[in-house]
């Protein structure tokens, strides 16, 4: 390998590789949420963590919610899995984890830190970082191993 071409590697990263870390941020974080929205769904108790945040965060219609939450994950984590219709489905993802960190996160930082340190402990939220995930999905596109991208080149052809 020359030497430009490892300049560049180290400079720009693996750009060939691109479509491959998509594809496994995408399922990944697909799966994660589909399970997590059908344990909720379909395991005894499994809405009540969720029943307990909203009731705490005041929400309206909490039981409802709360199977509503479990839906939105199970559904759309199966898109994202799969990606079809998945930057529709990551921006709604997205959204949940926002409320998820308004509602729960935010709560649970000590009040007596620095800005920095309250920053540090929000930095290190995973729903923080599932936010991060999604933005960066929607903004990549599912890639070229995605369902979306086969039904984009019939459609657009």
């Amino acid at each position: 390998m020359e030497w430009k071409r490892l300049v560049e590697l180290a400079l720009l990263g693996g750009s060939g590789l691109e479509q491959y870390a998509i594809l496994l941020v995408r399922v990944s974080i697909g799966l994660f949420f589909a399970i997590s929205g059908a344990y909720k769904l379909f395991v005894a108790g499994g809405t009540k963590p969720v029943y307990d945040t909203l009731v705490k965060a005041k929400i309206p219609f909490p039981k409802q919610t709360a199977y509503f939450v479990a839906g939105v994950e199970l559904v759309c984590g199966s898109l994202v899995a799969v990606g079809f219709l998945s930057s529709p489905a990551c921006a709604v993802l997205l959204i949940d984890m926002v409320v998820a960190i308004l509602t729960e996160s935010l709560s649970t930082l000590p009040k007596n830190l620095s800005p920095l340190q309250r920053l540090d402990d929000f930095l290190y939220f995973p729903e923080t970082l599932y936010v991060l995930f999604f933005v960066w999905l929607v903004c990549a596109g599912p890639g070229r191993f995605s369902l979306d991208y086969w039904l984009a080149g019939k459609l657009l052809t």
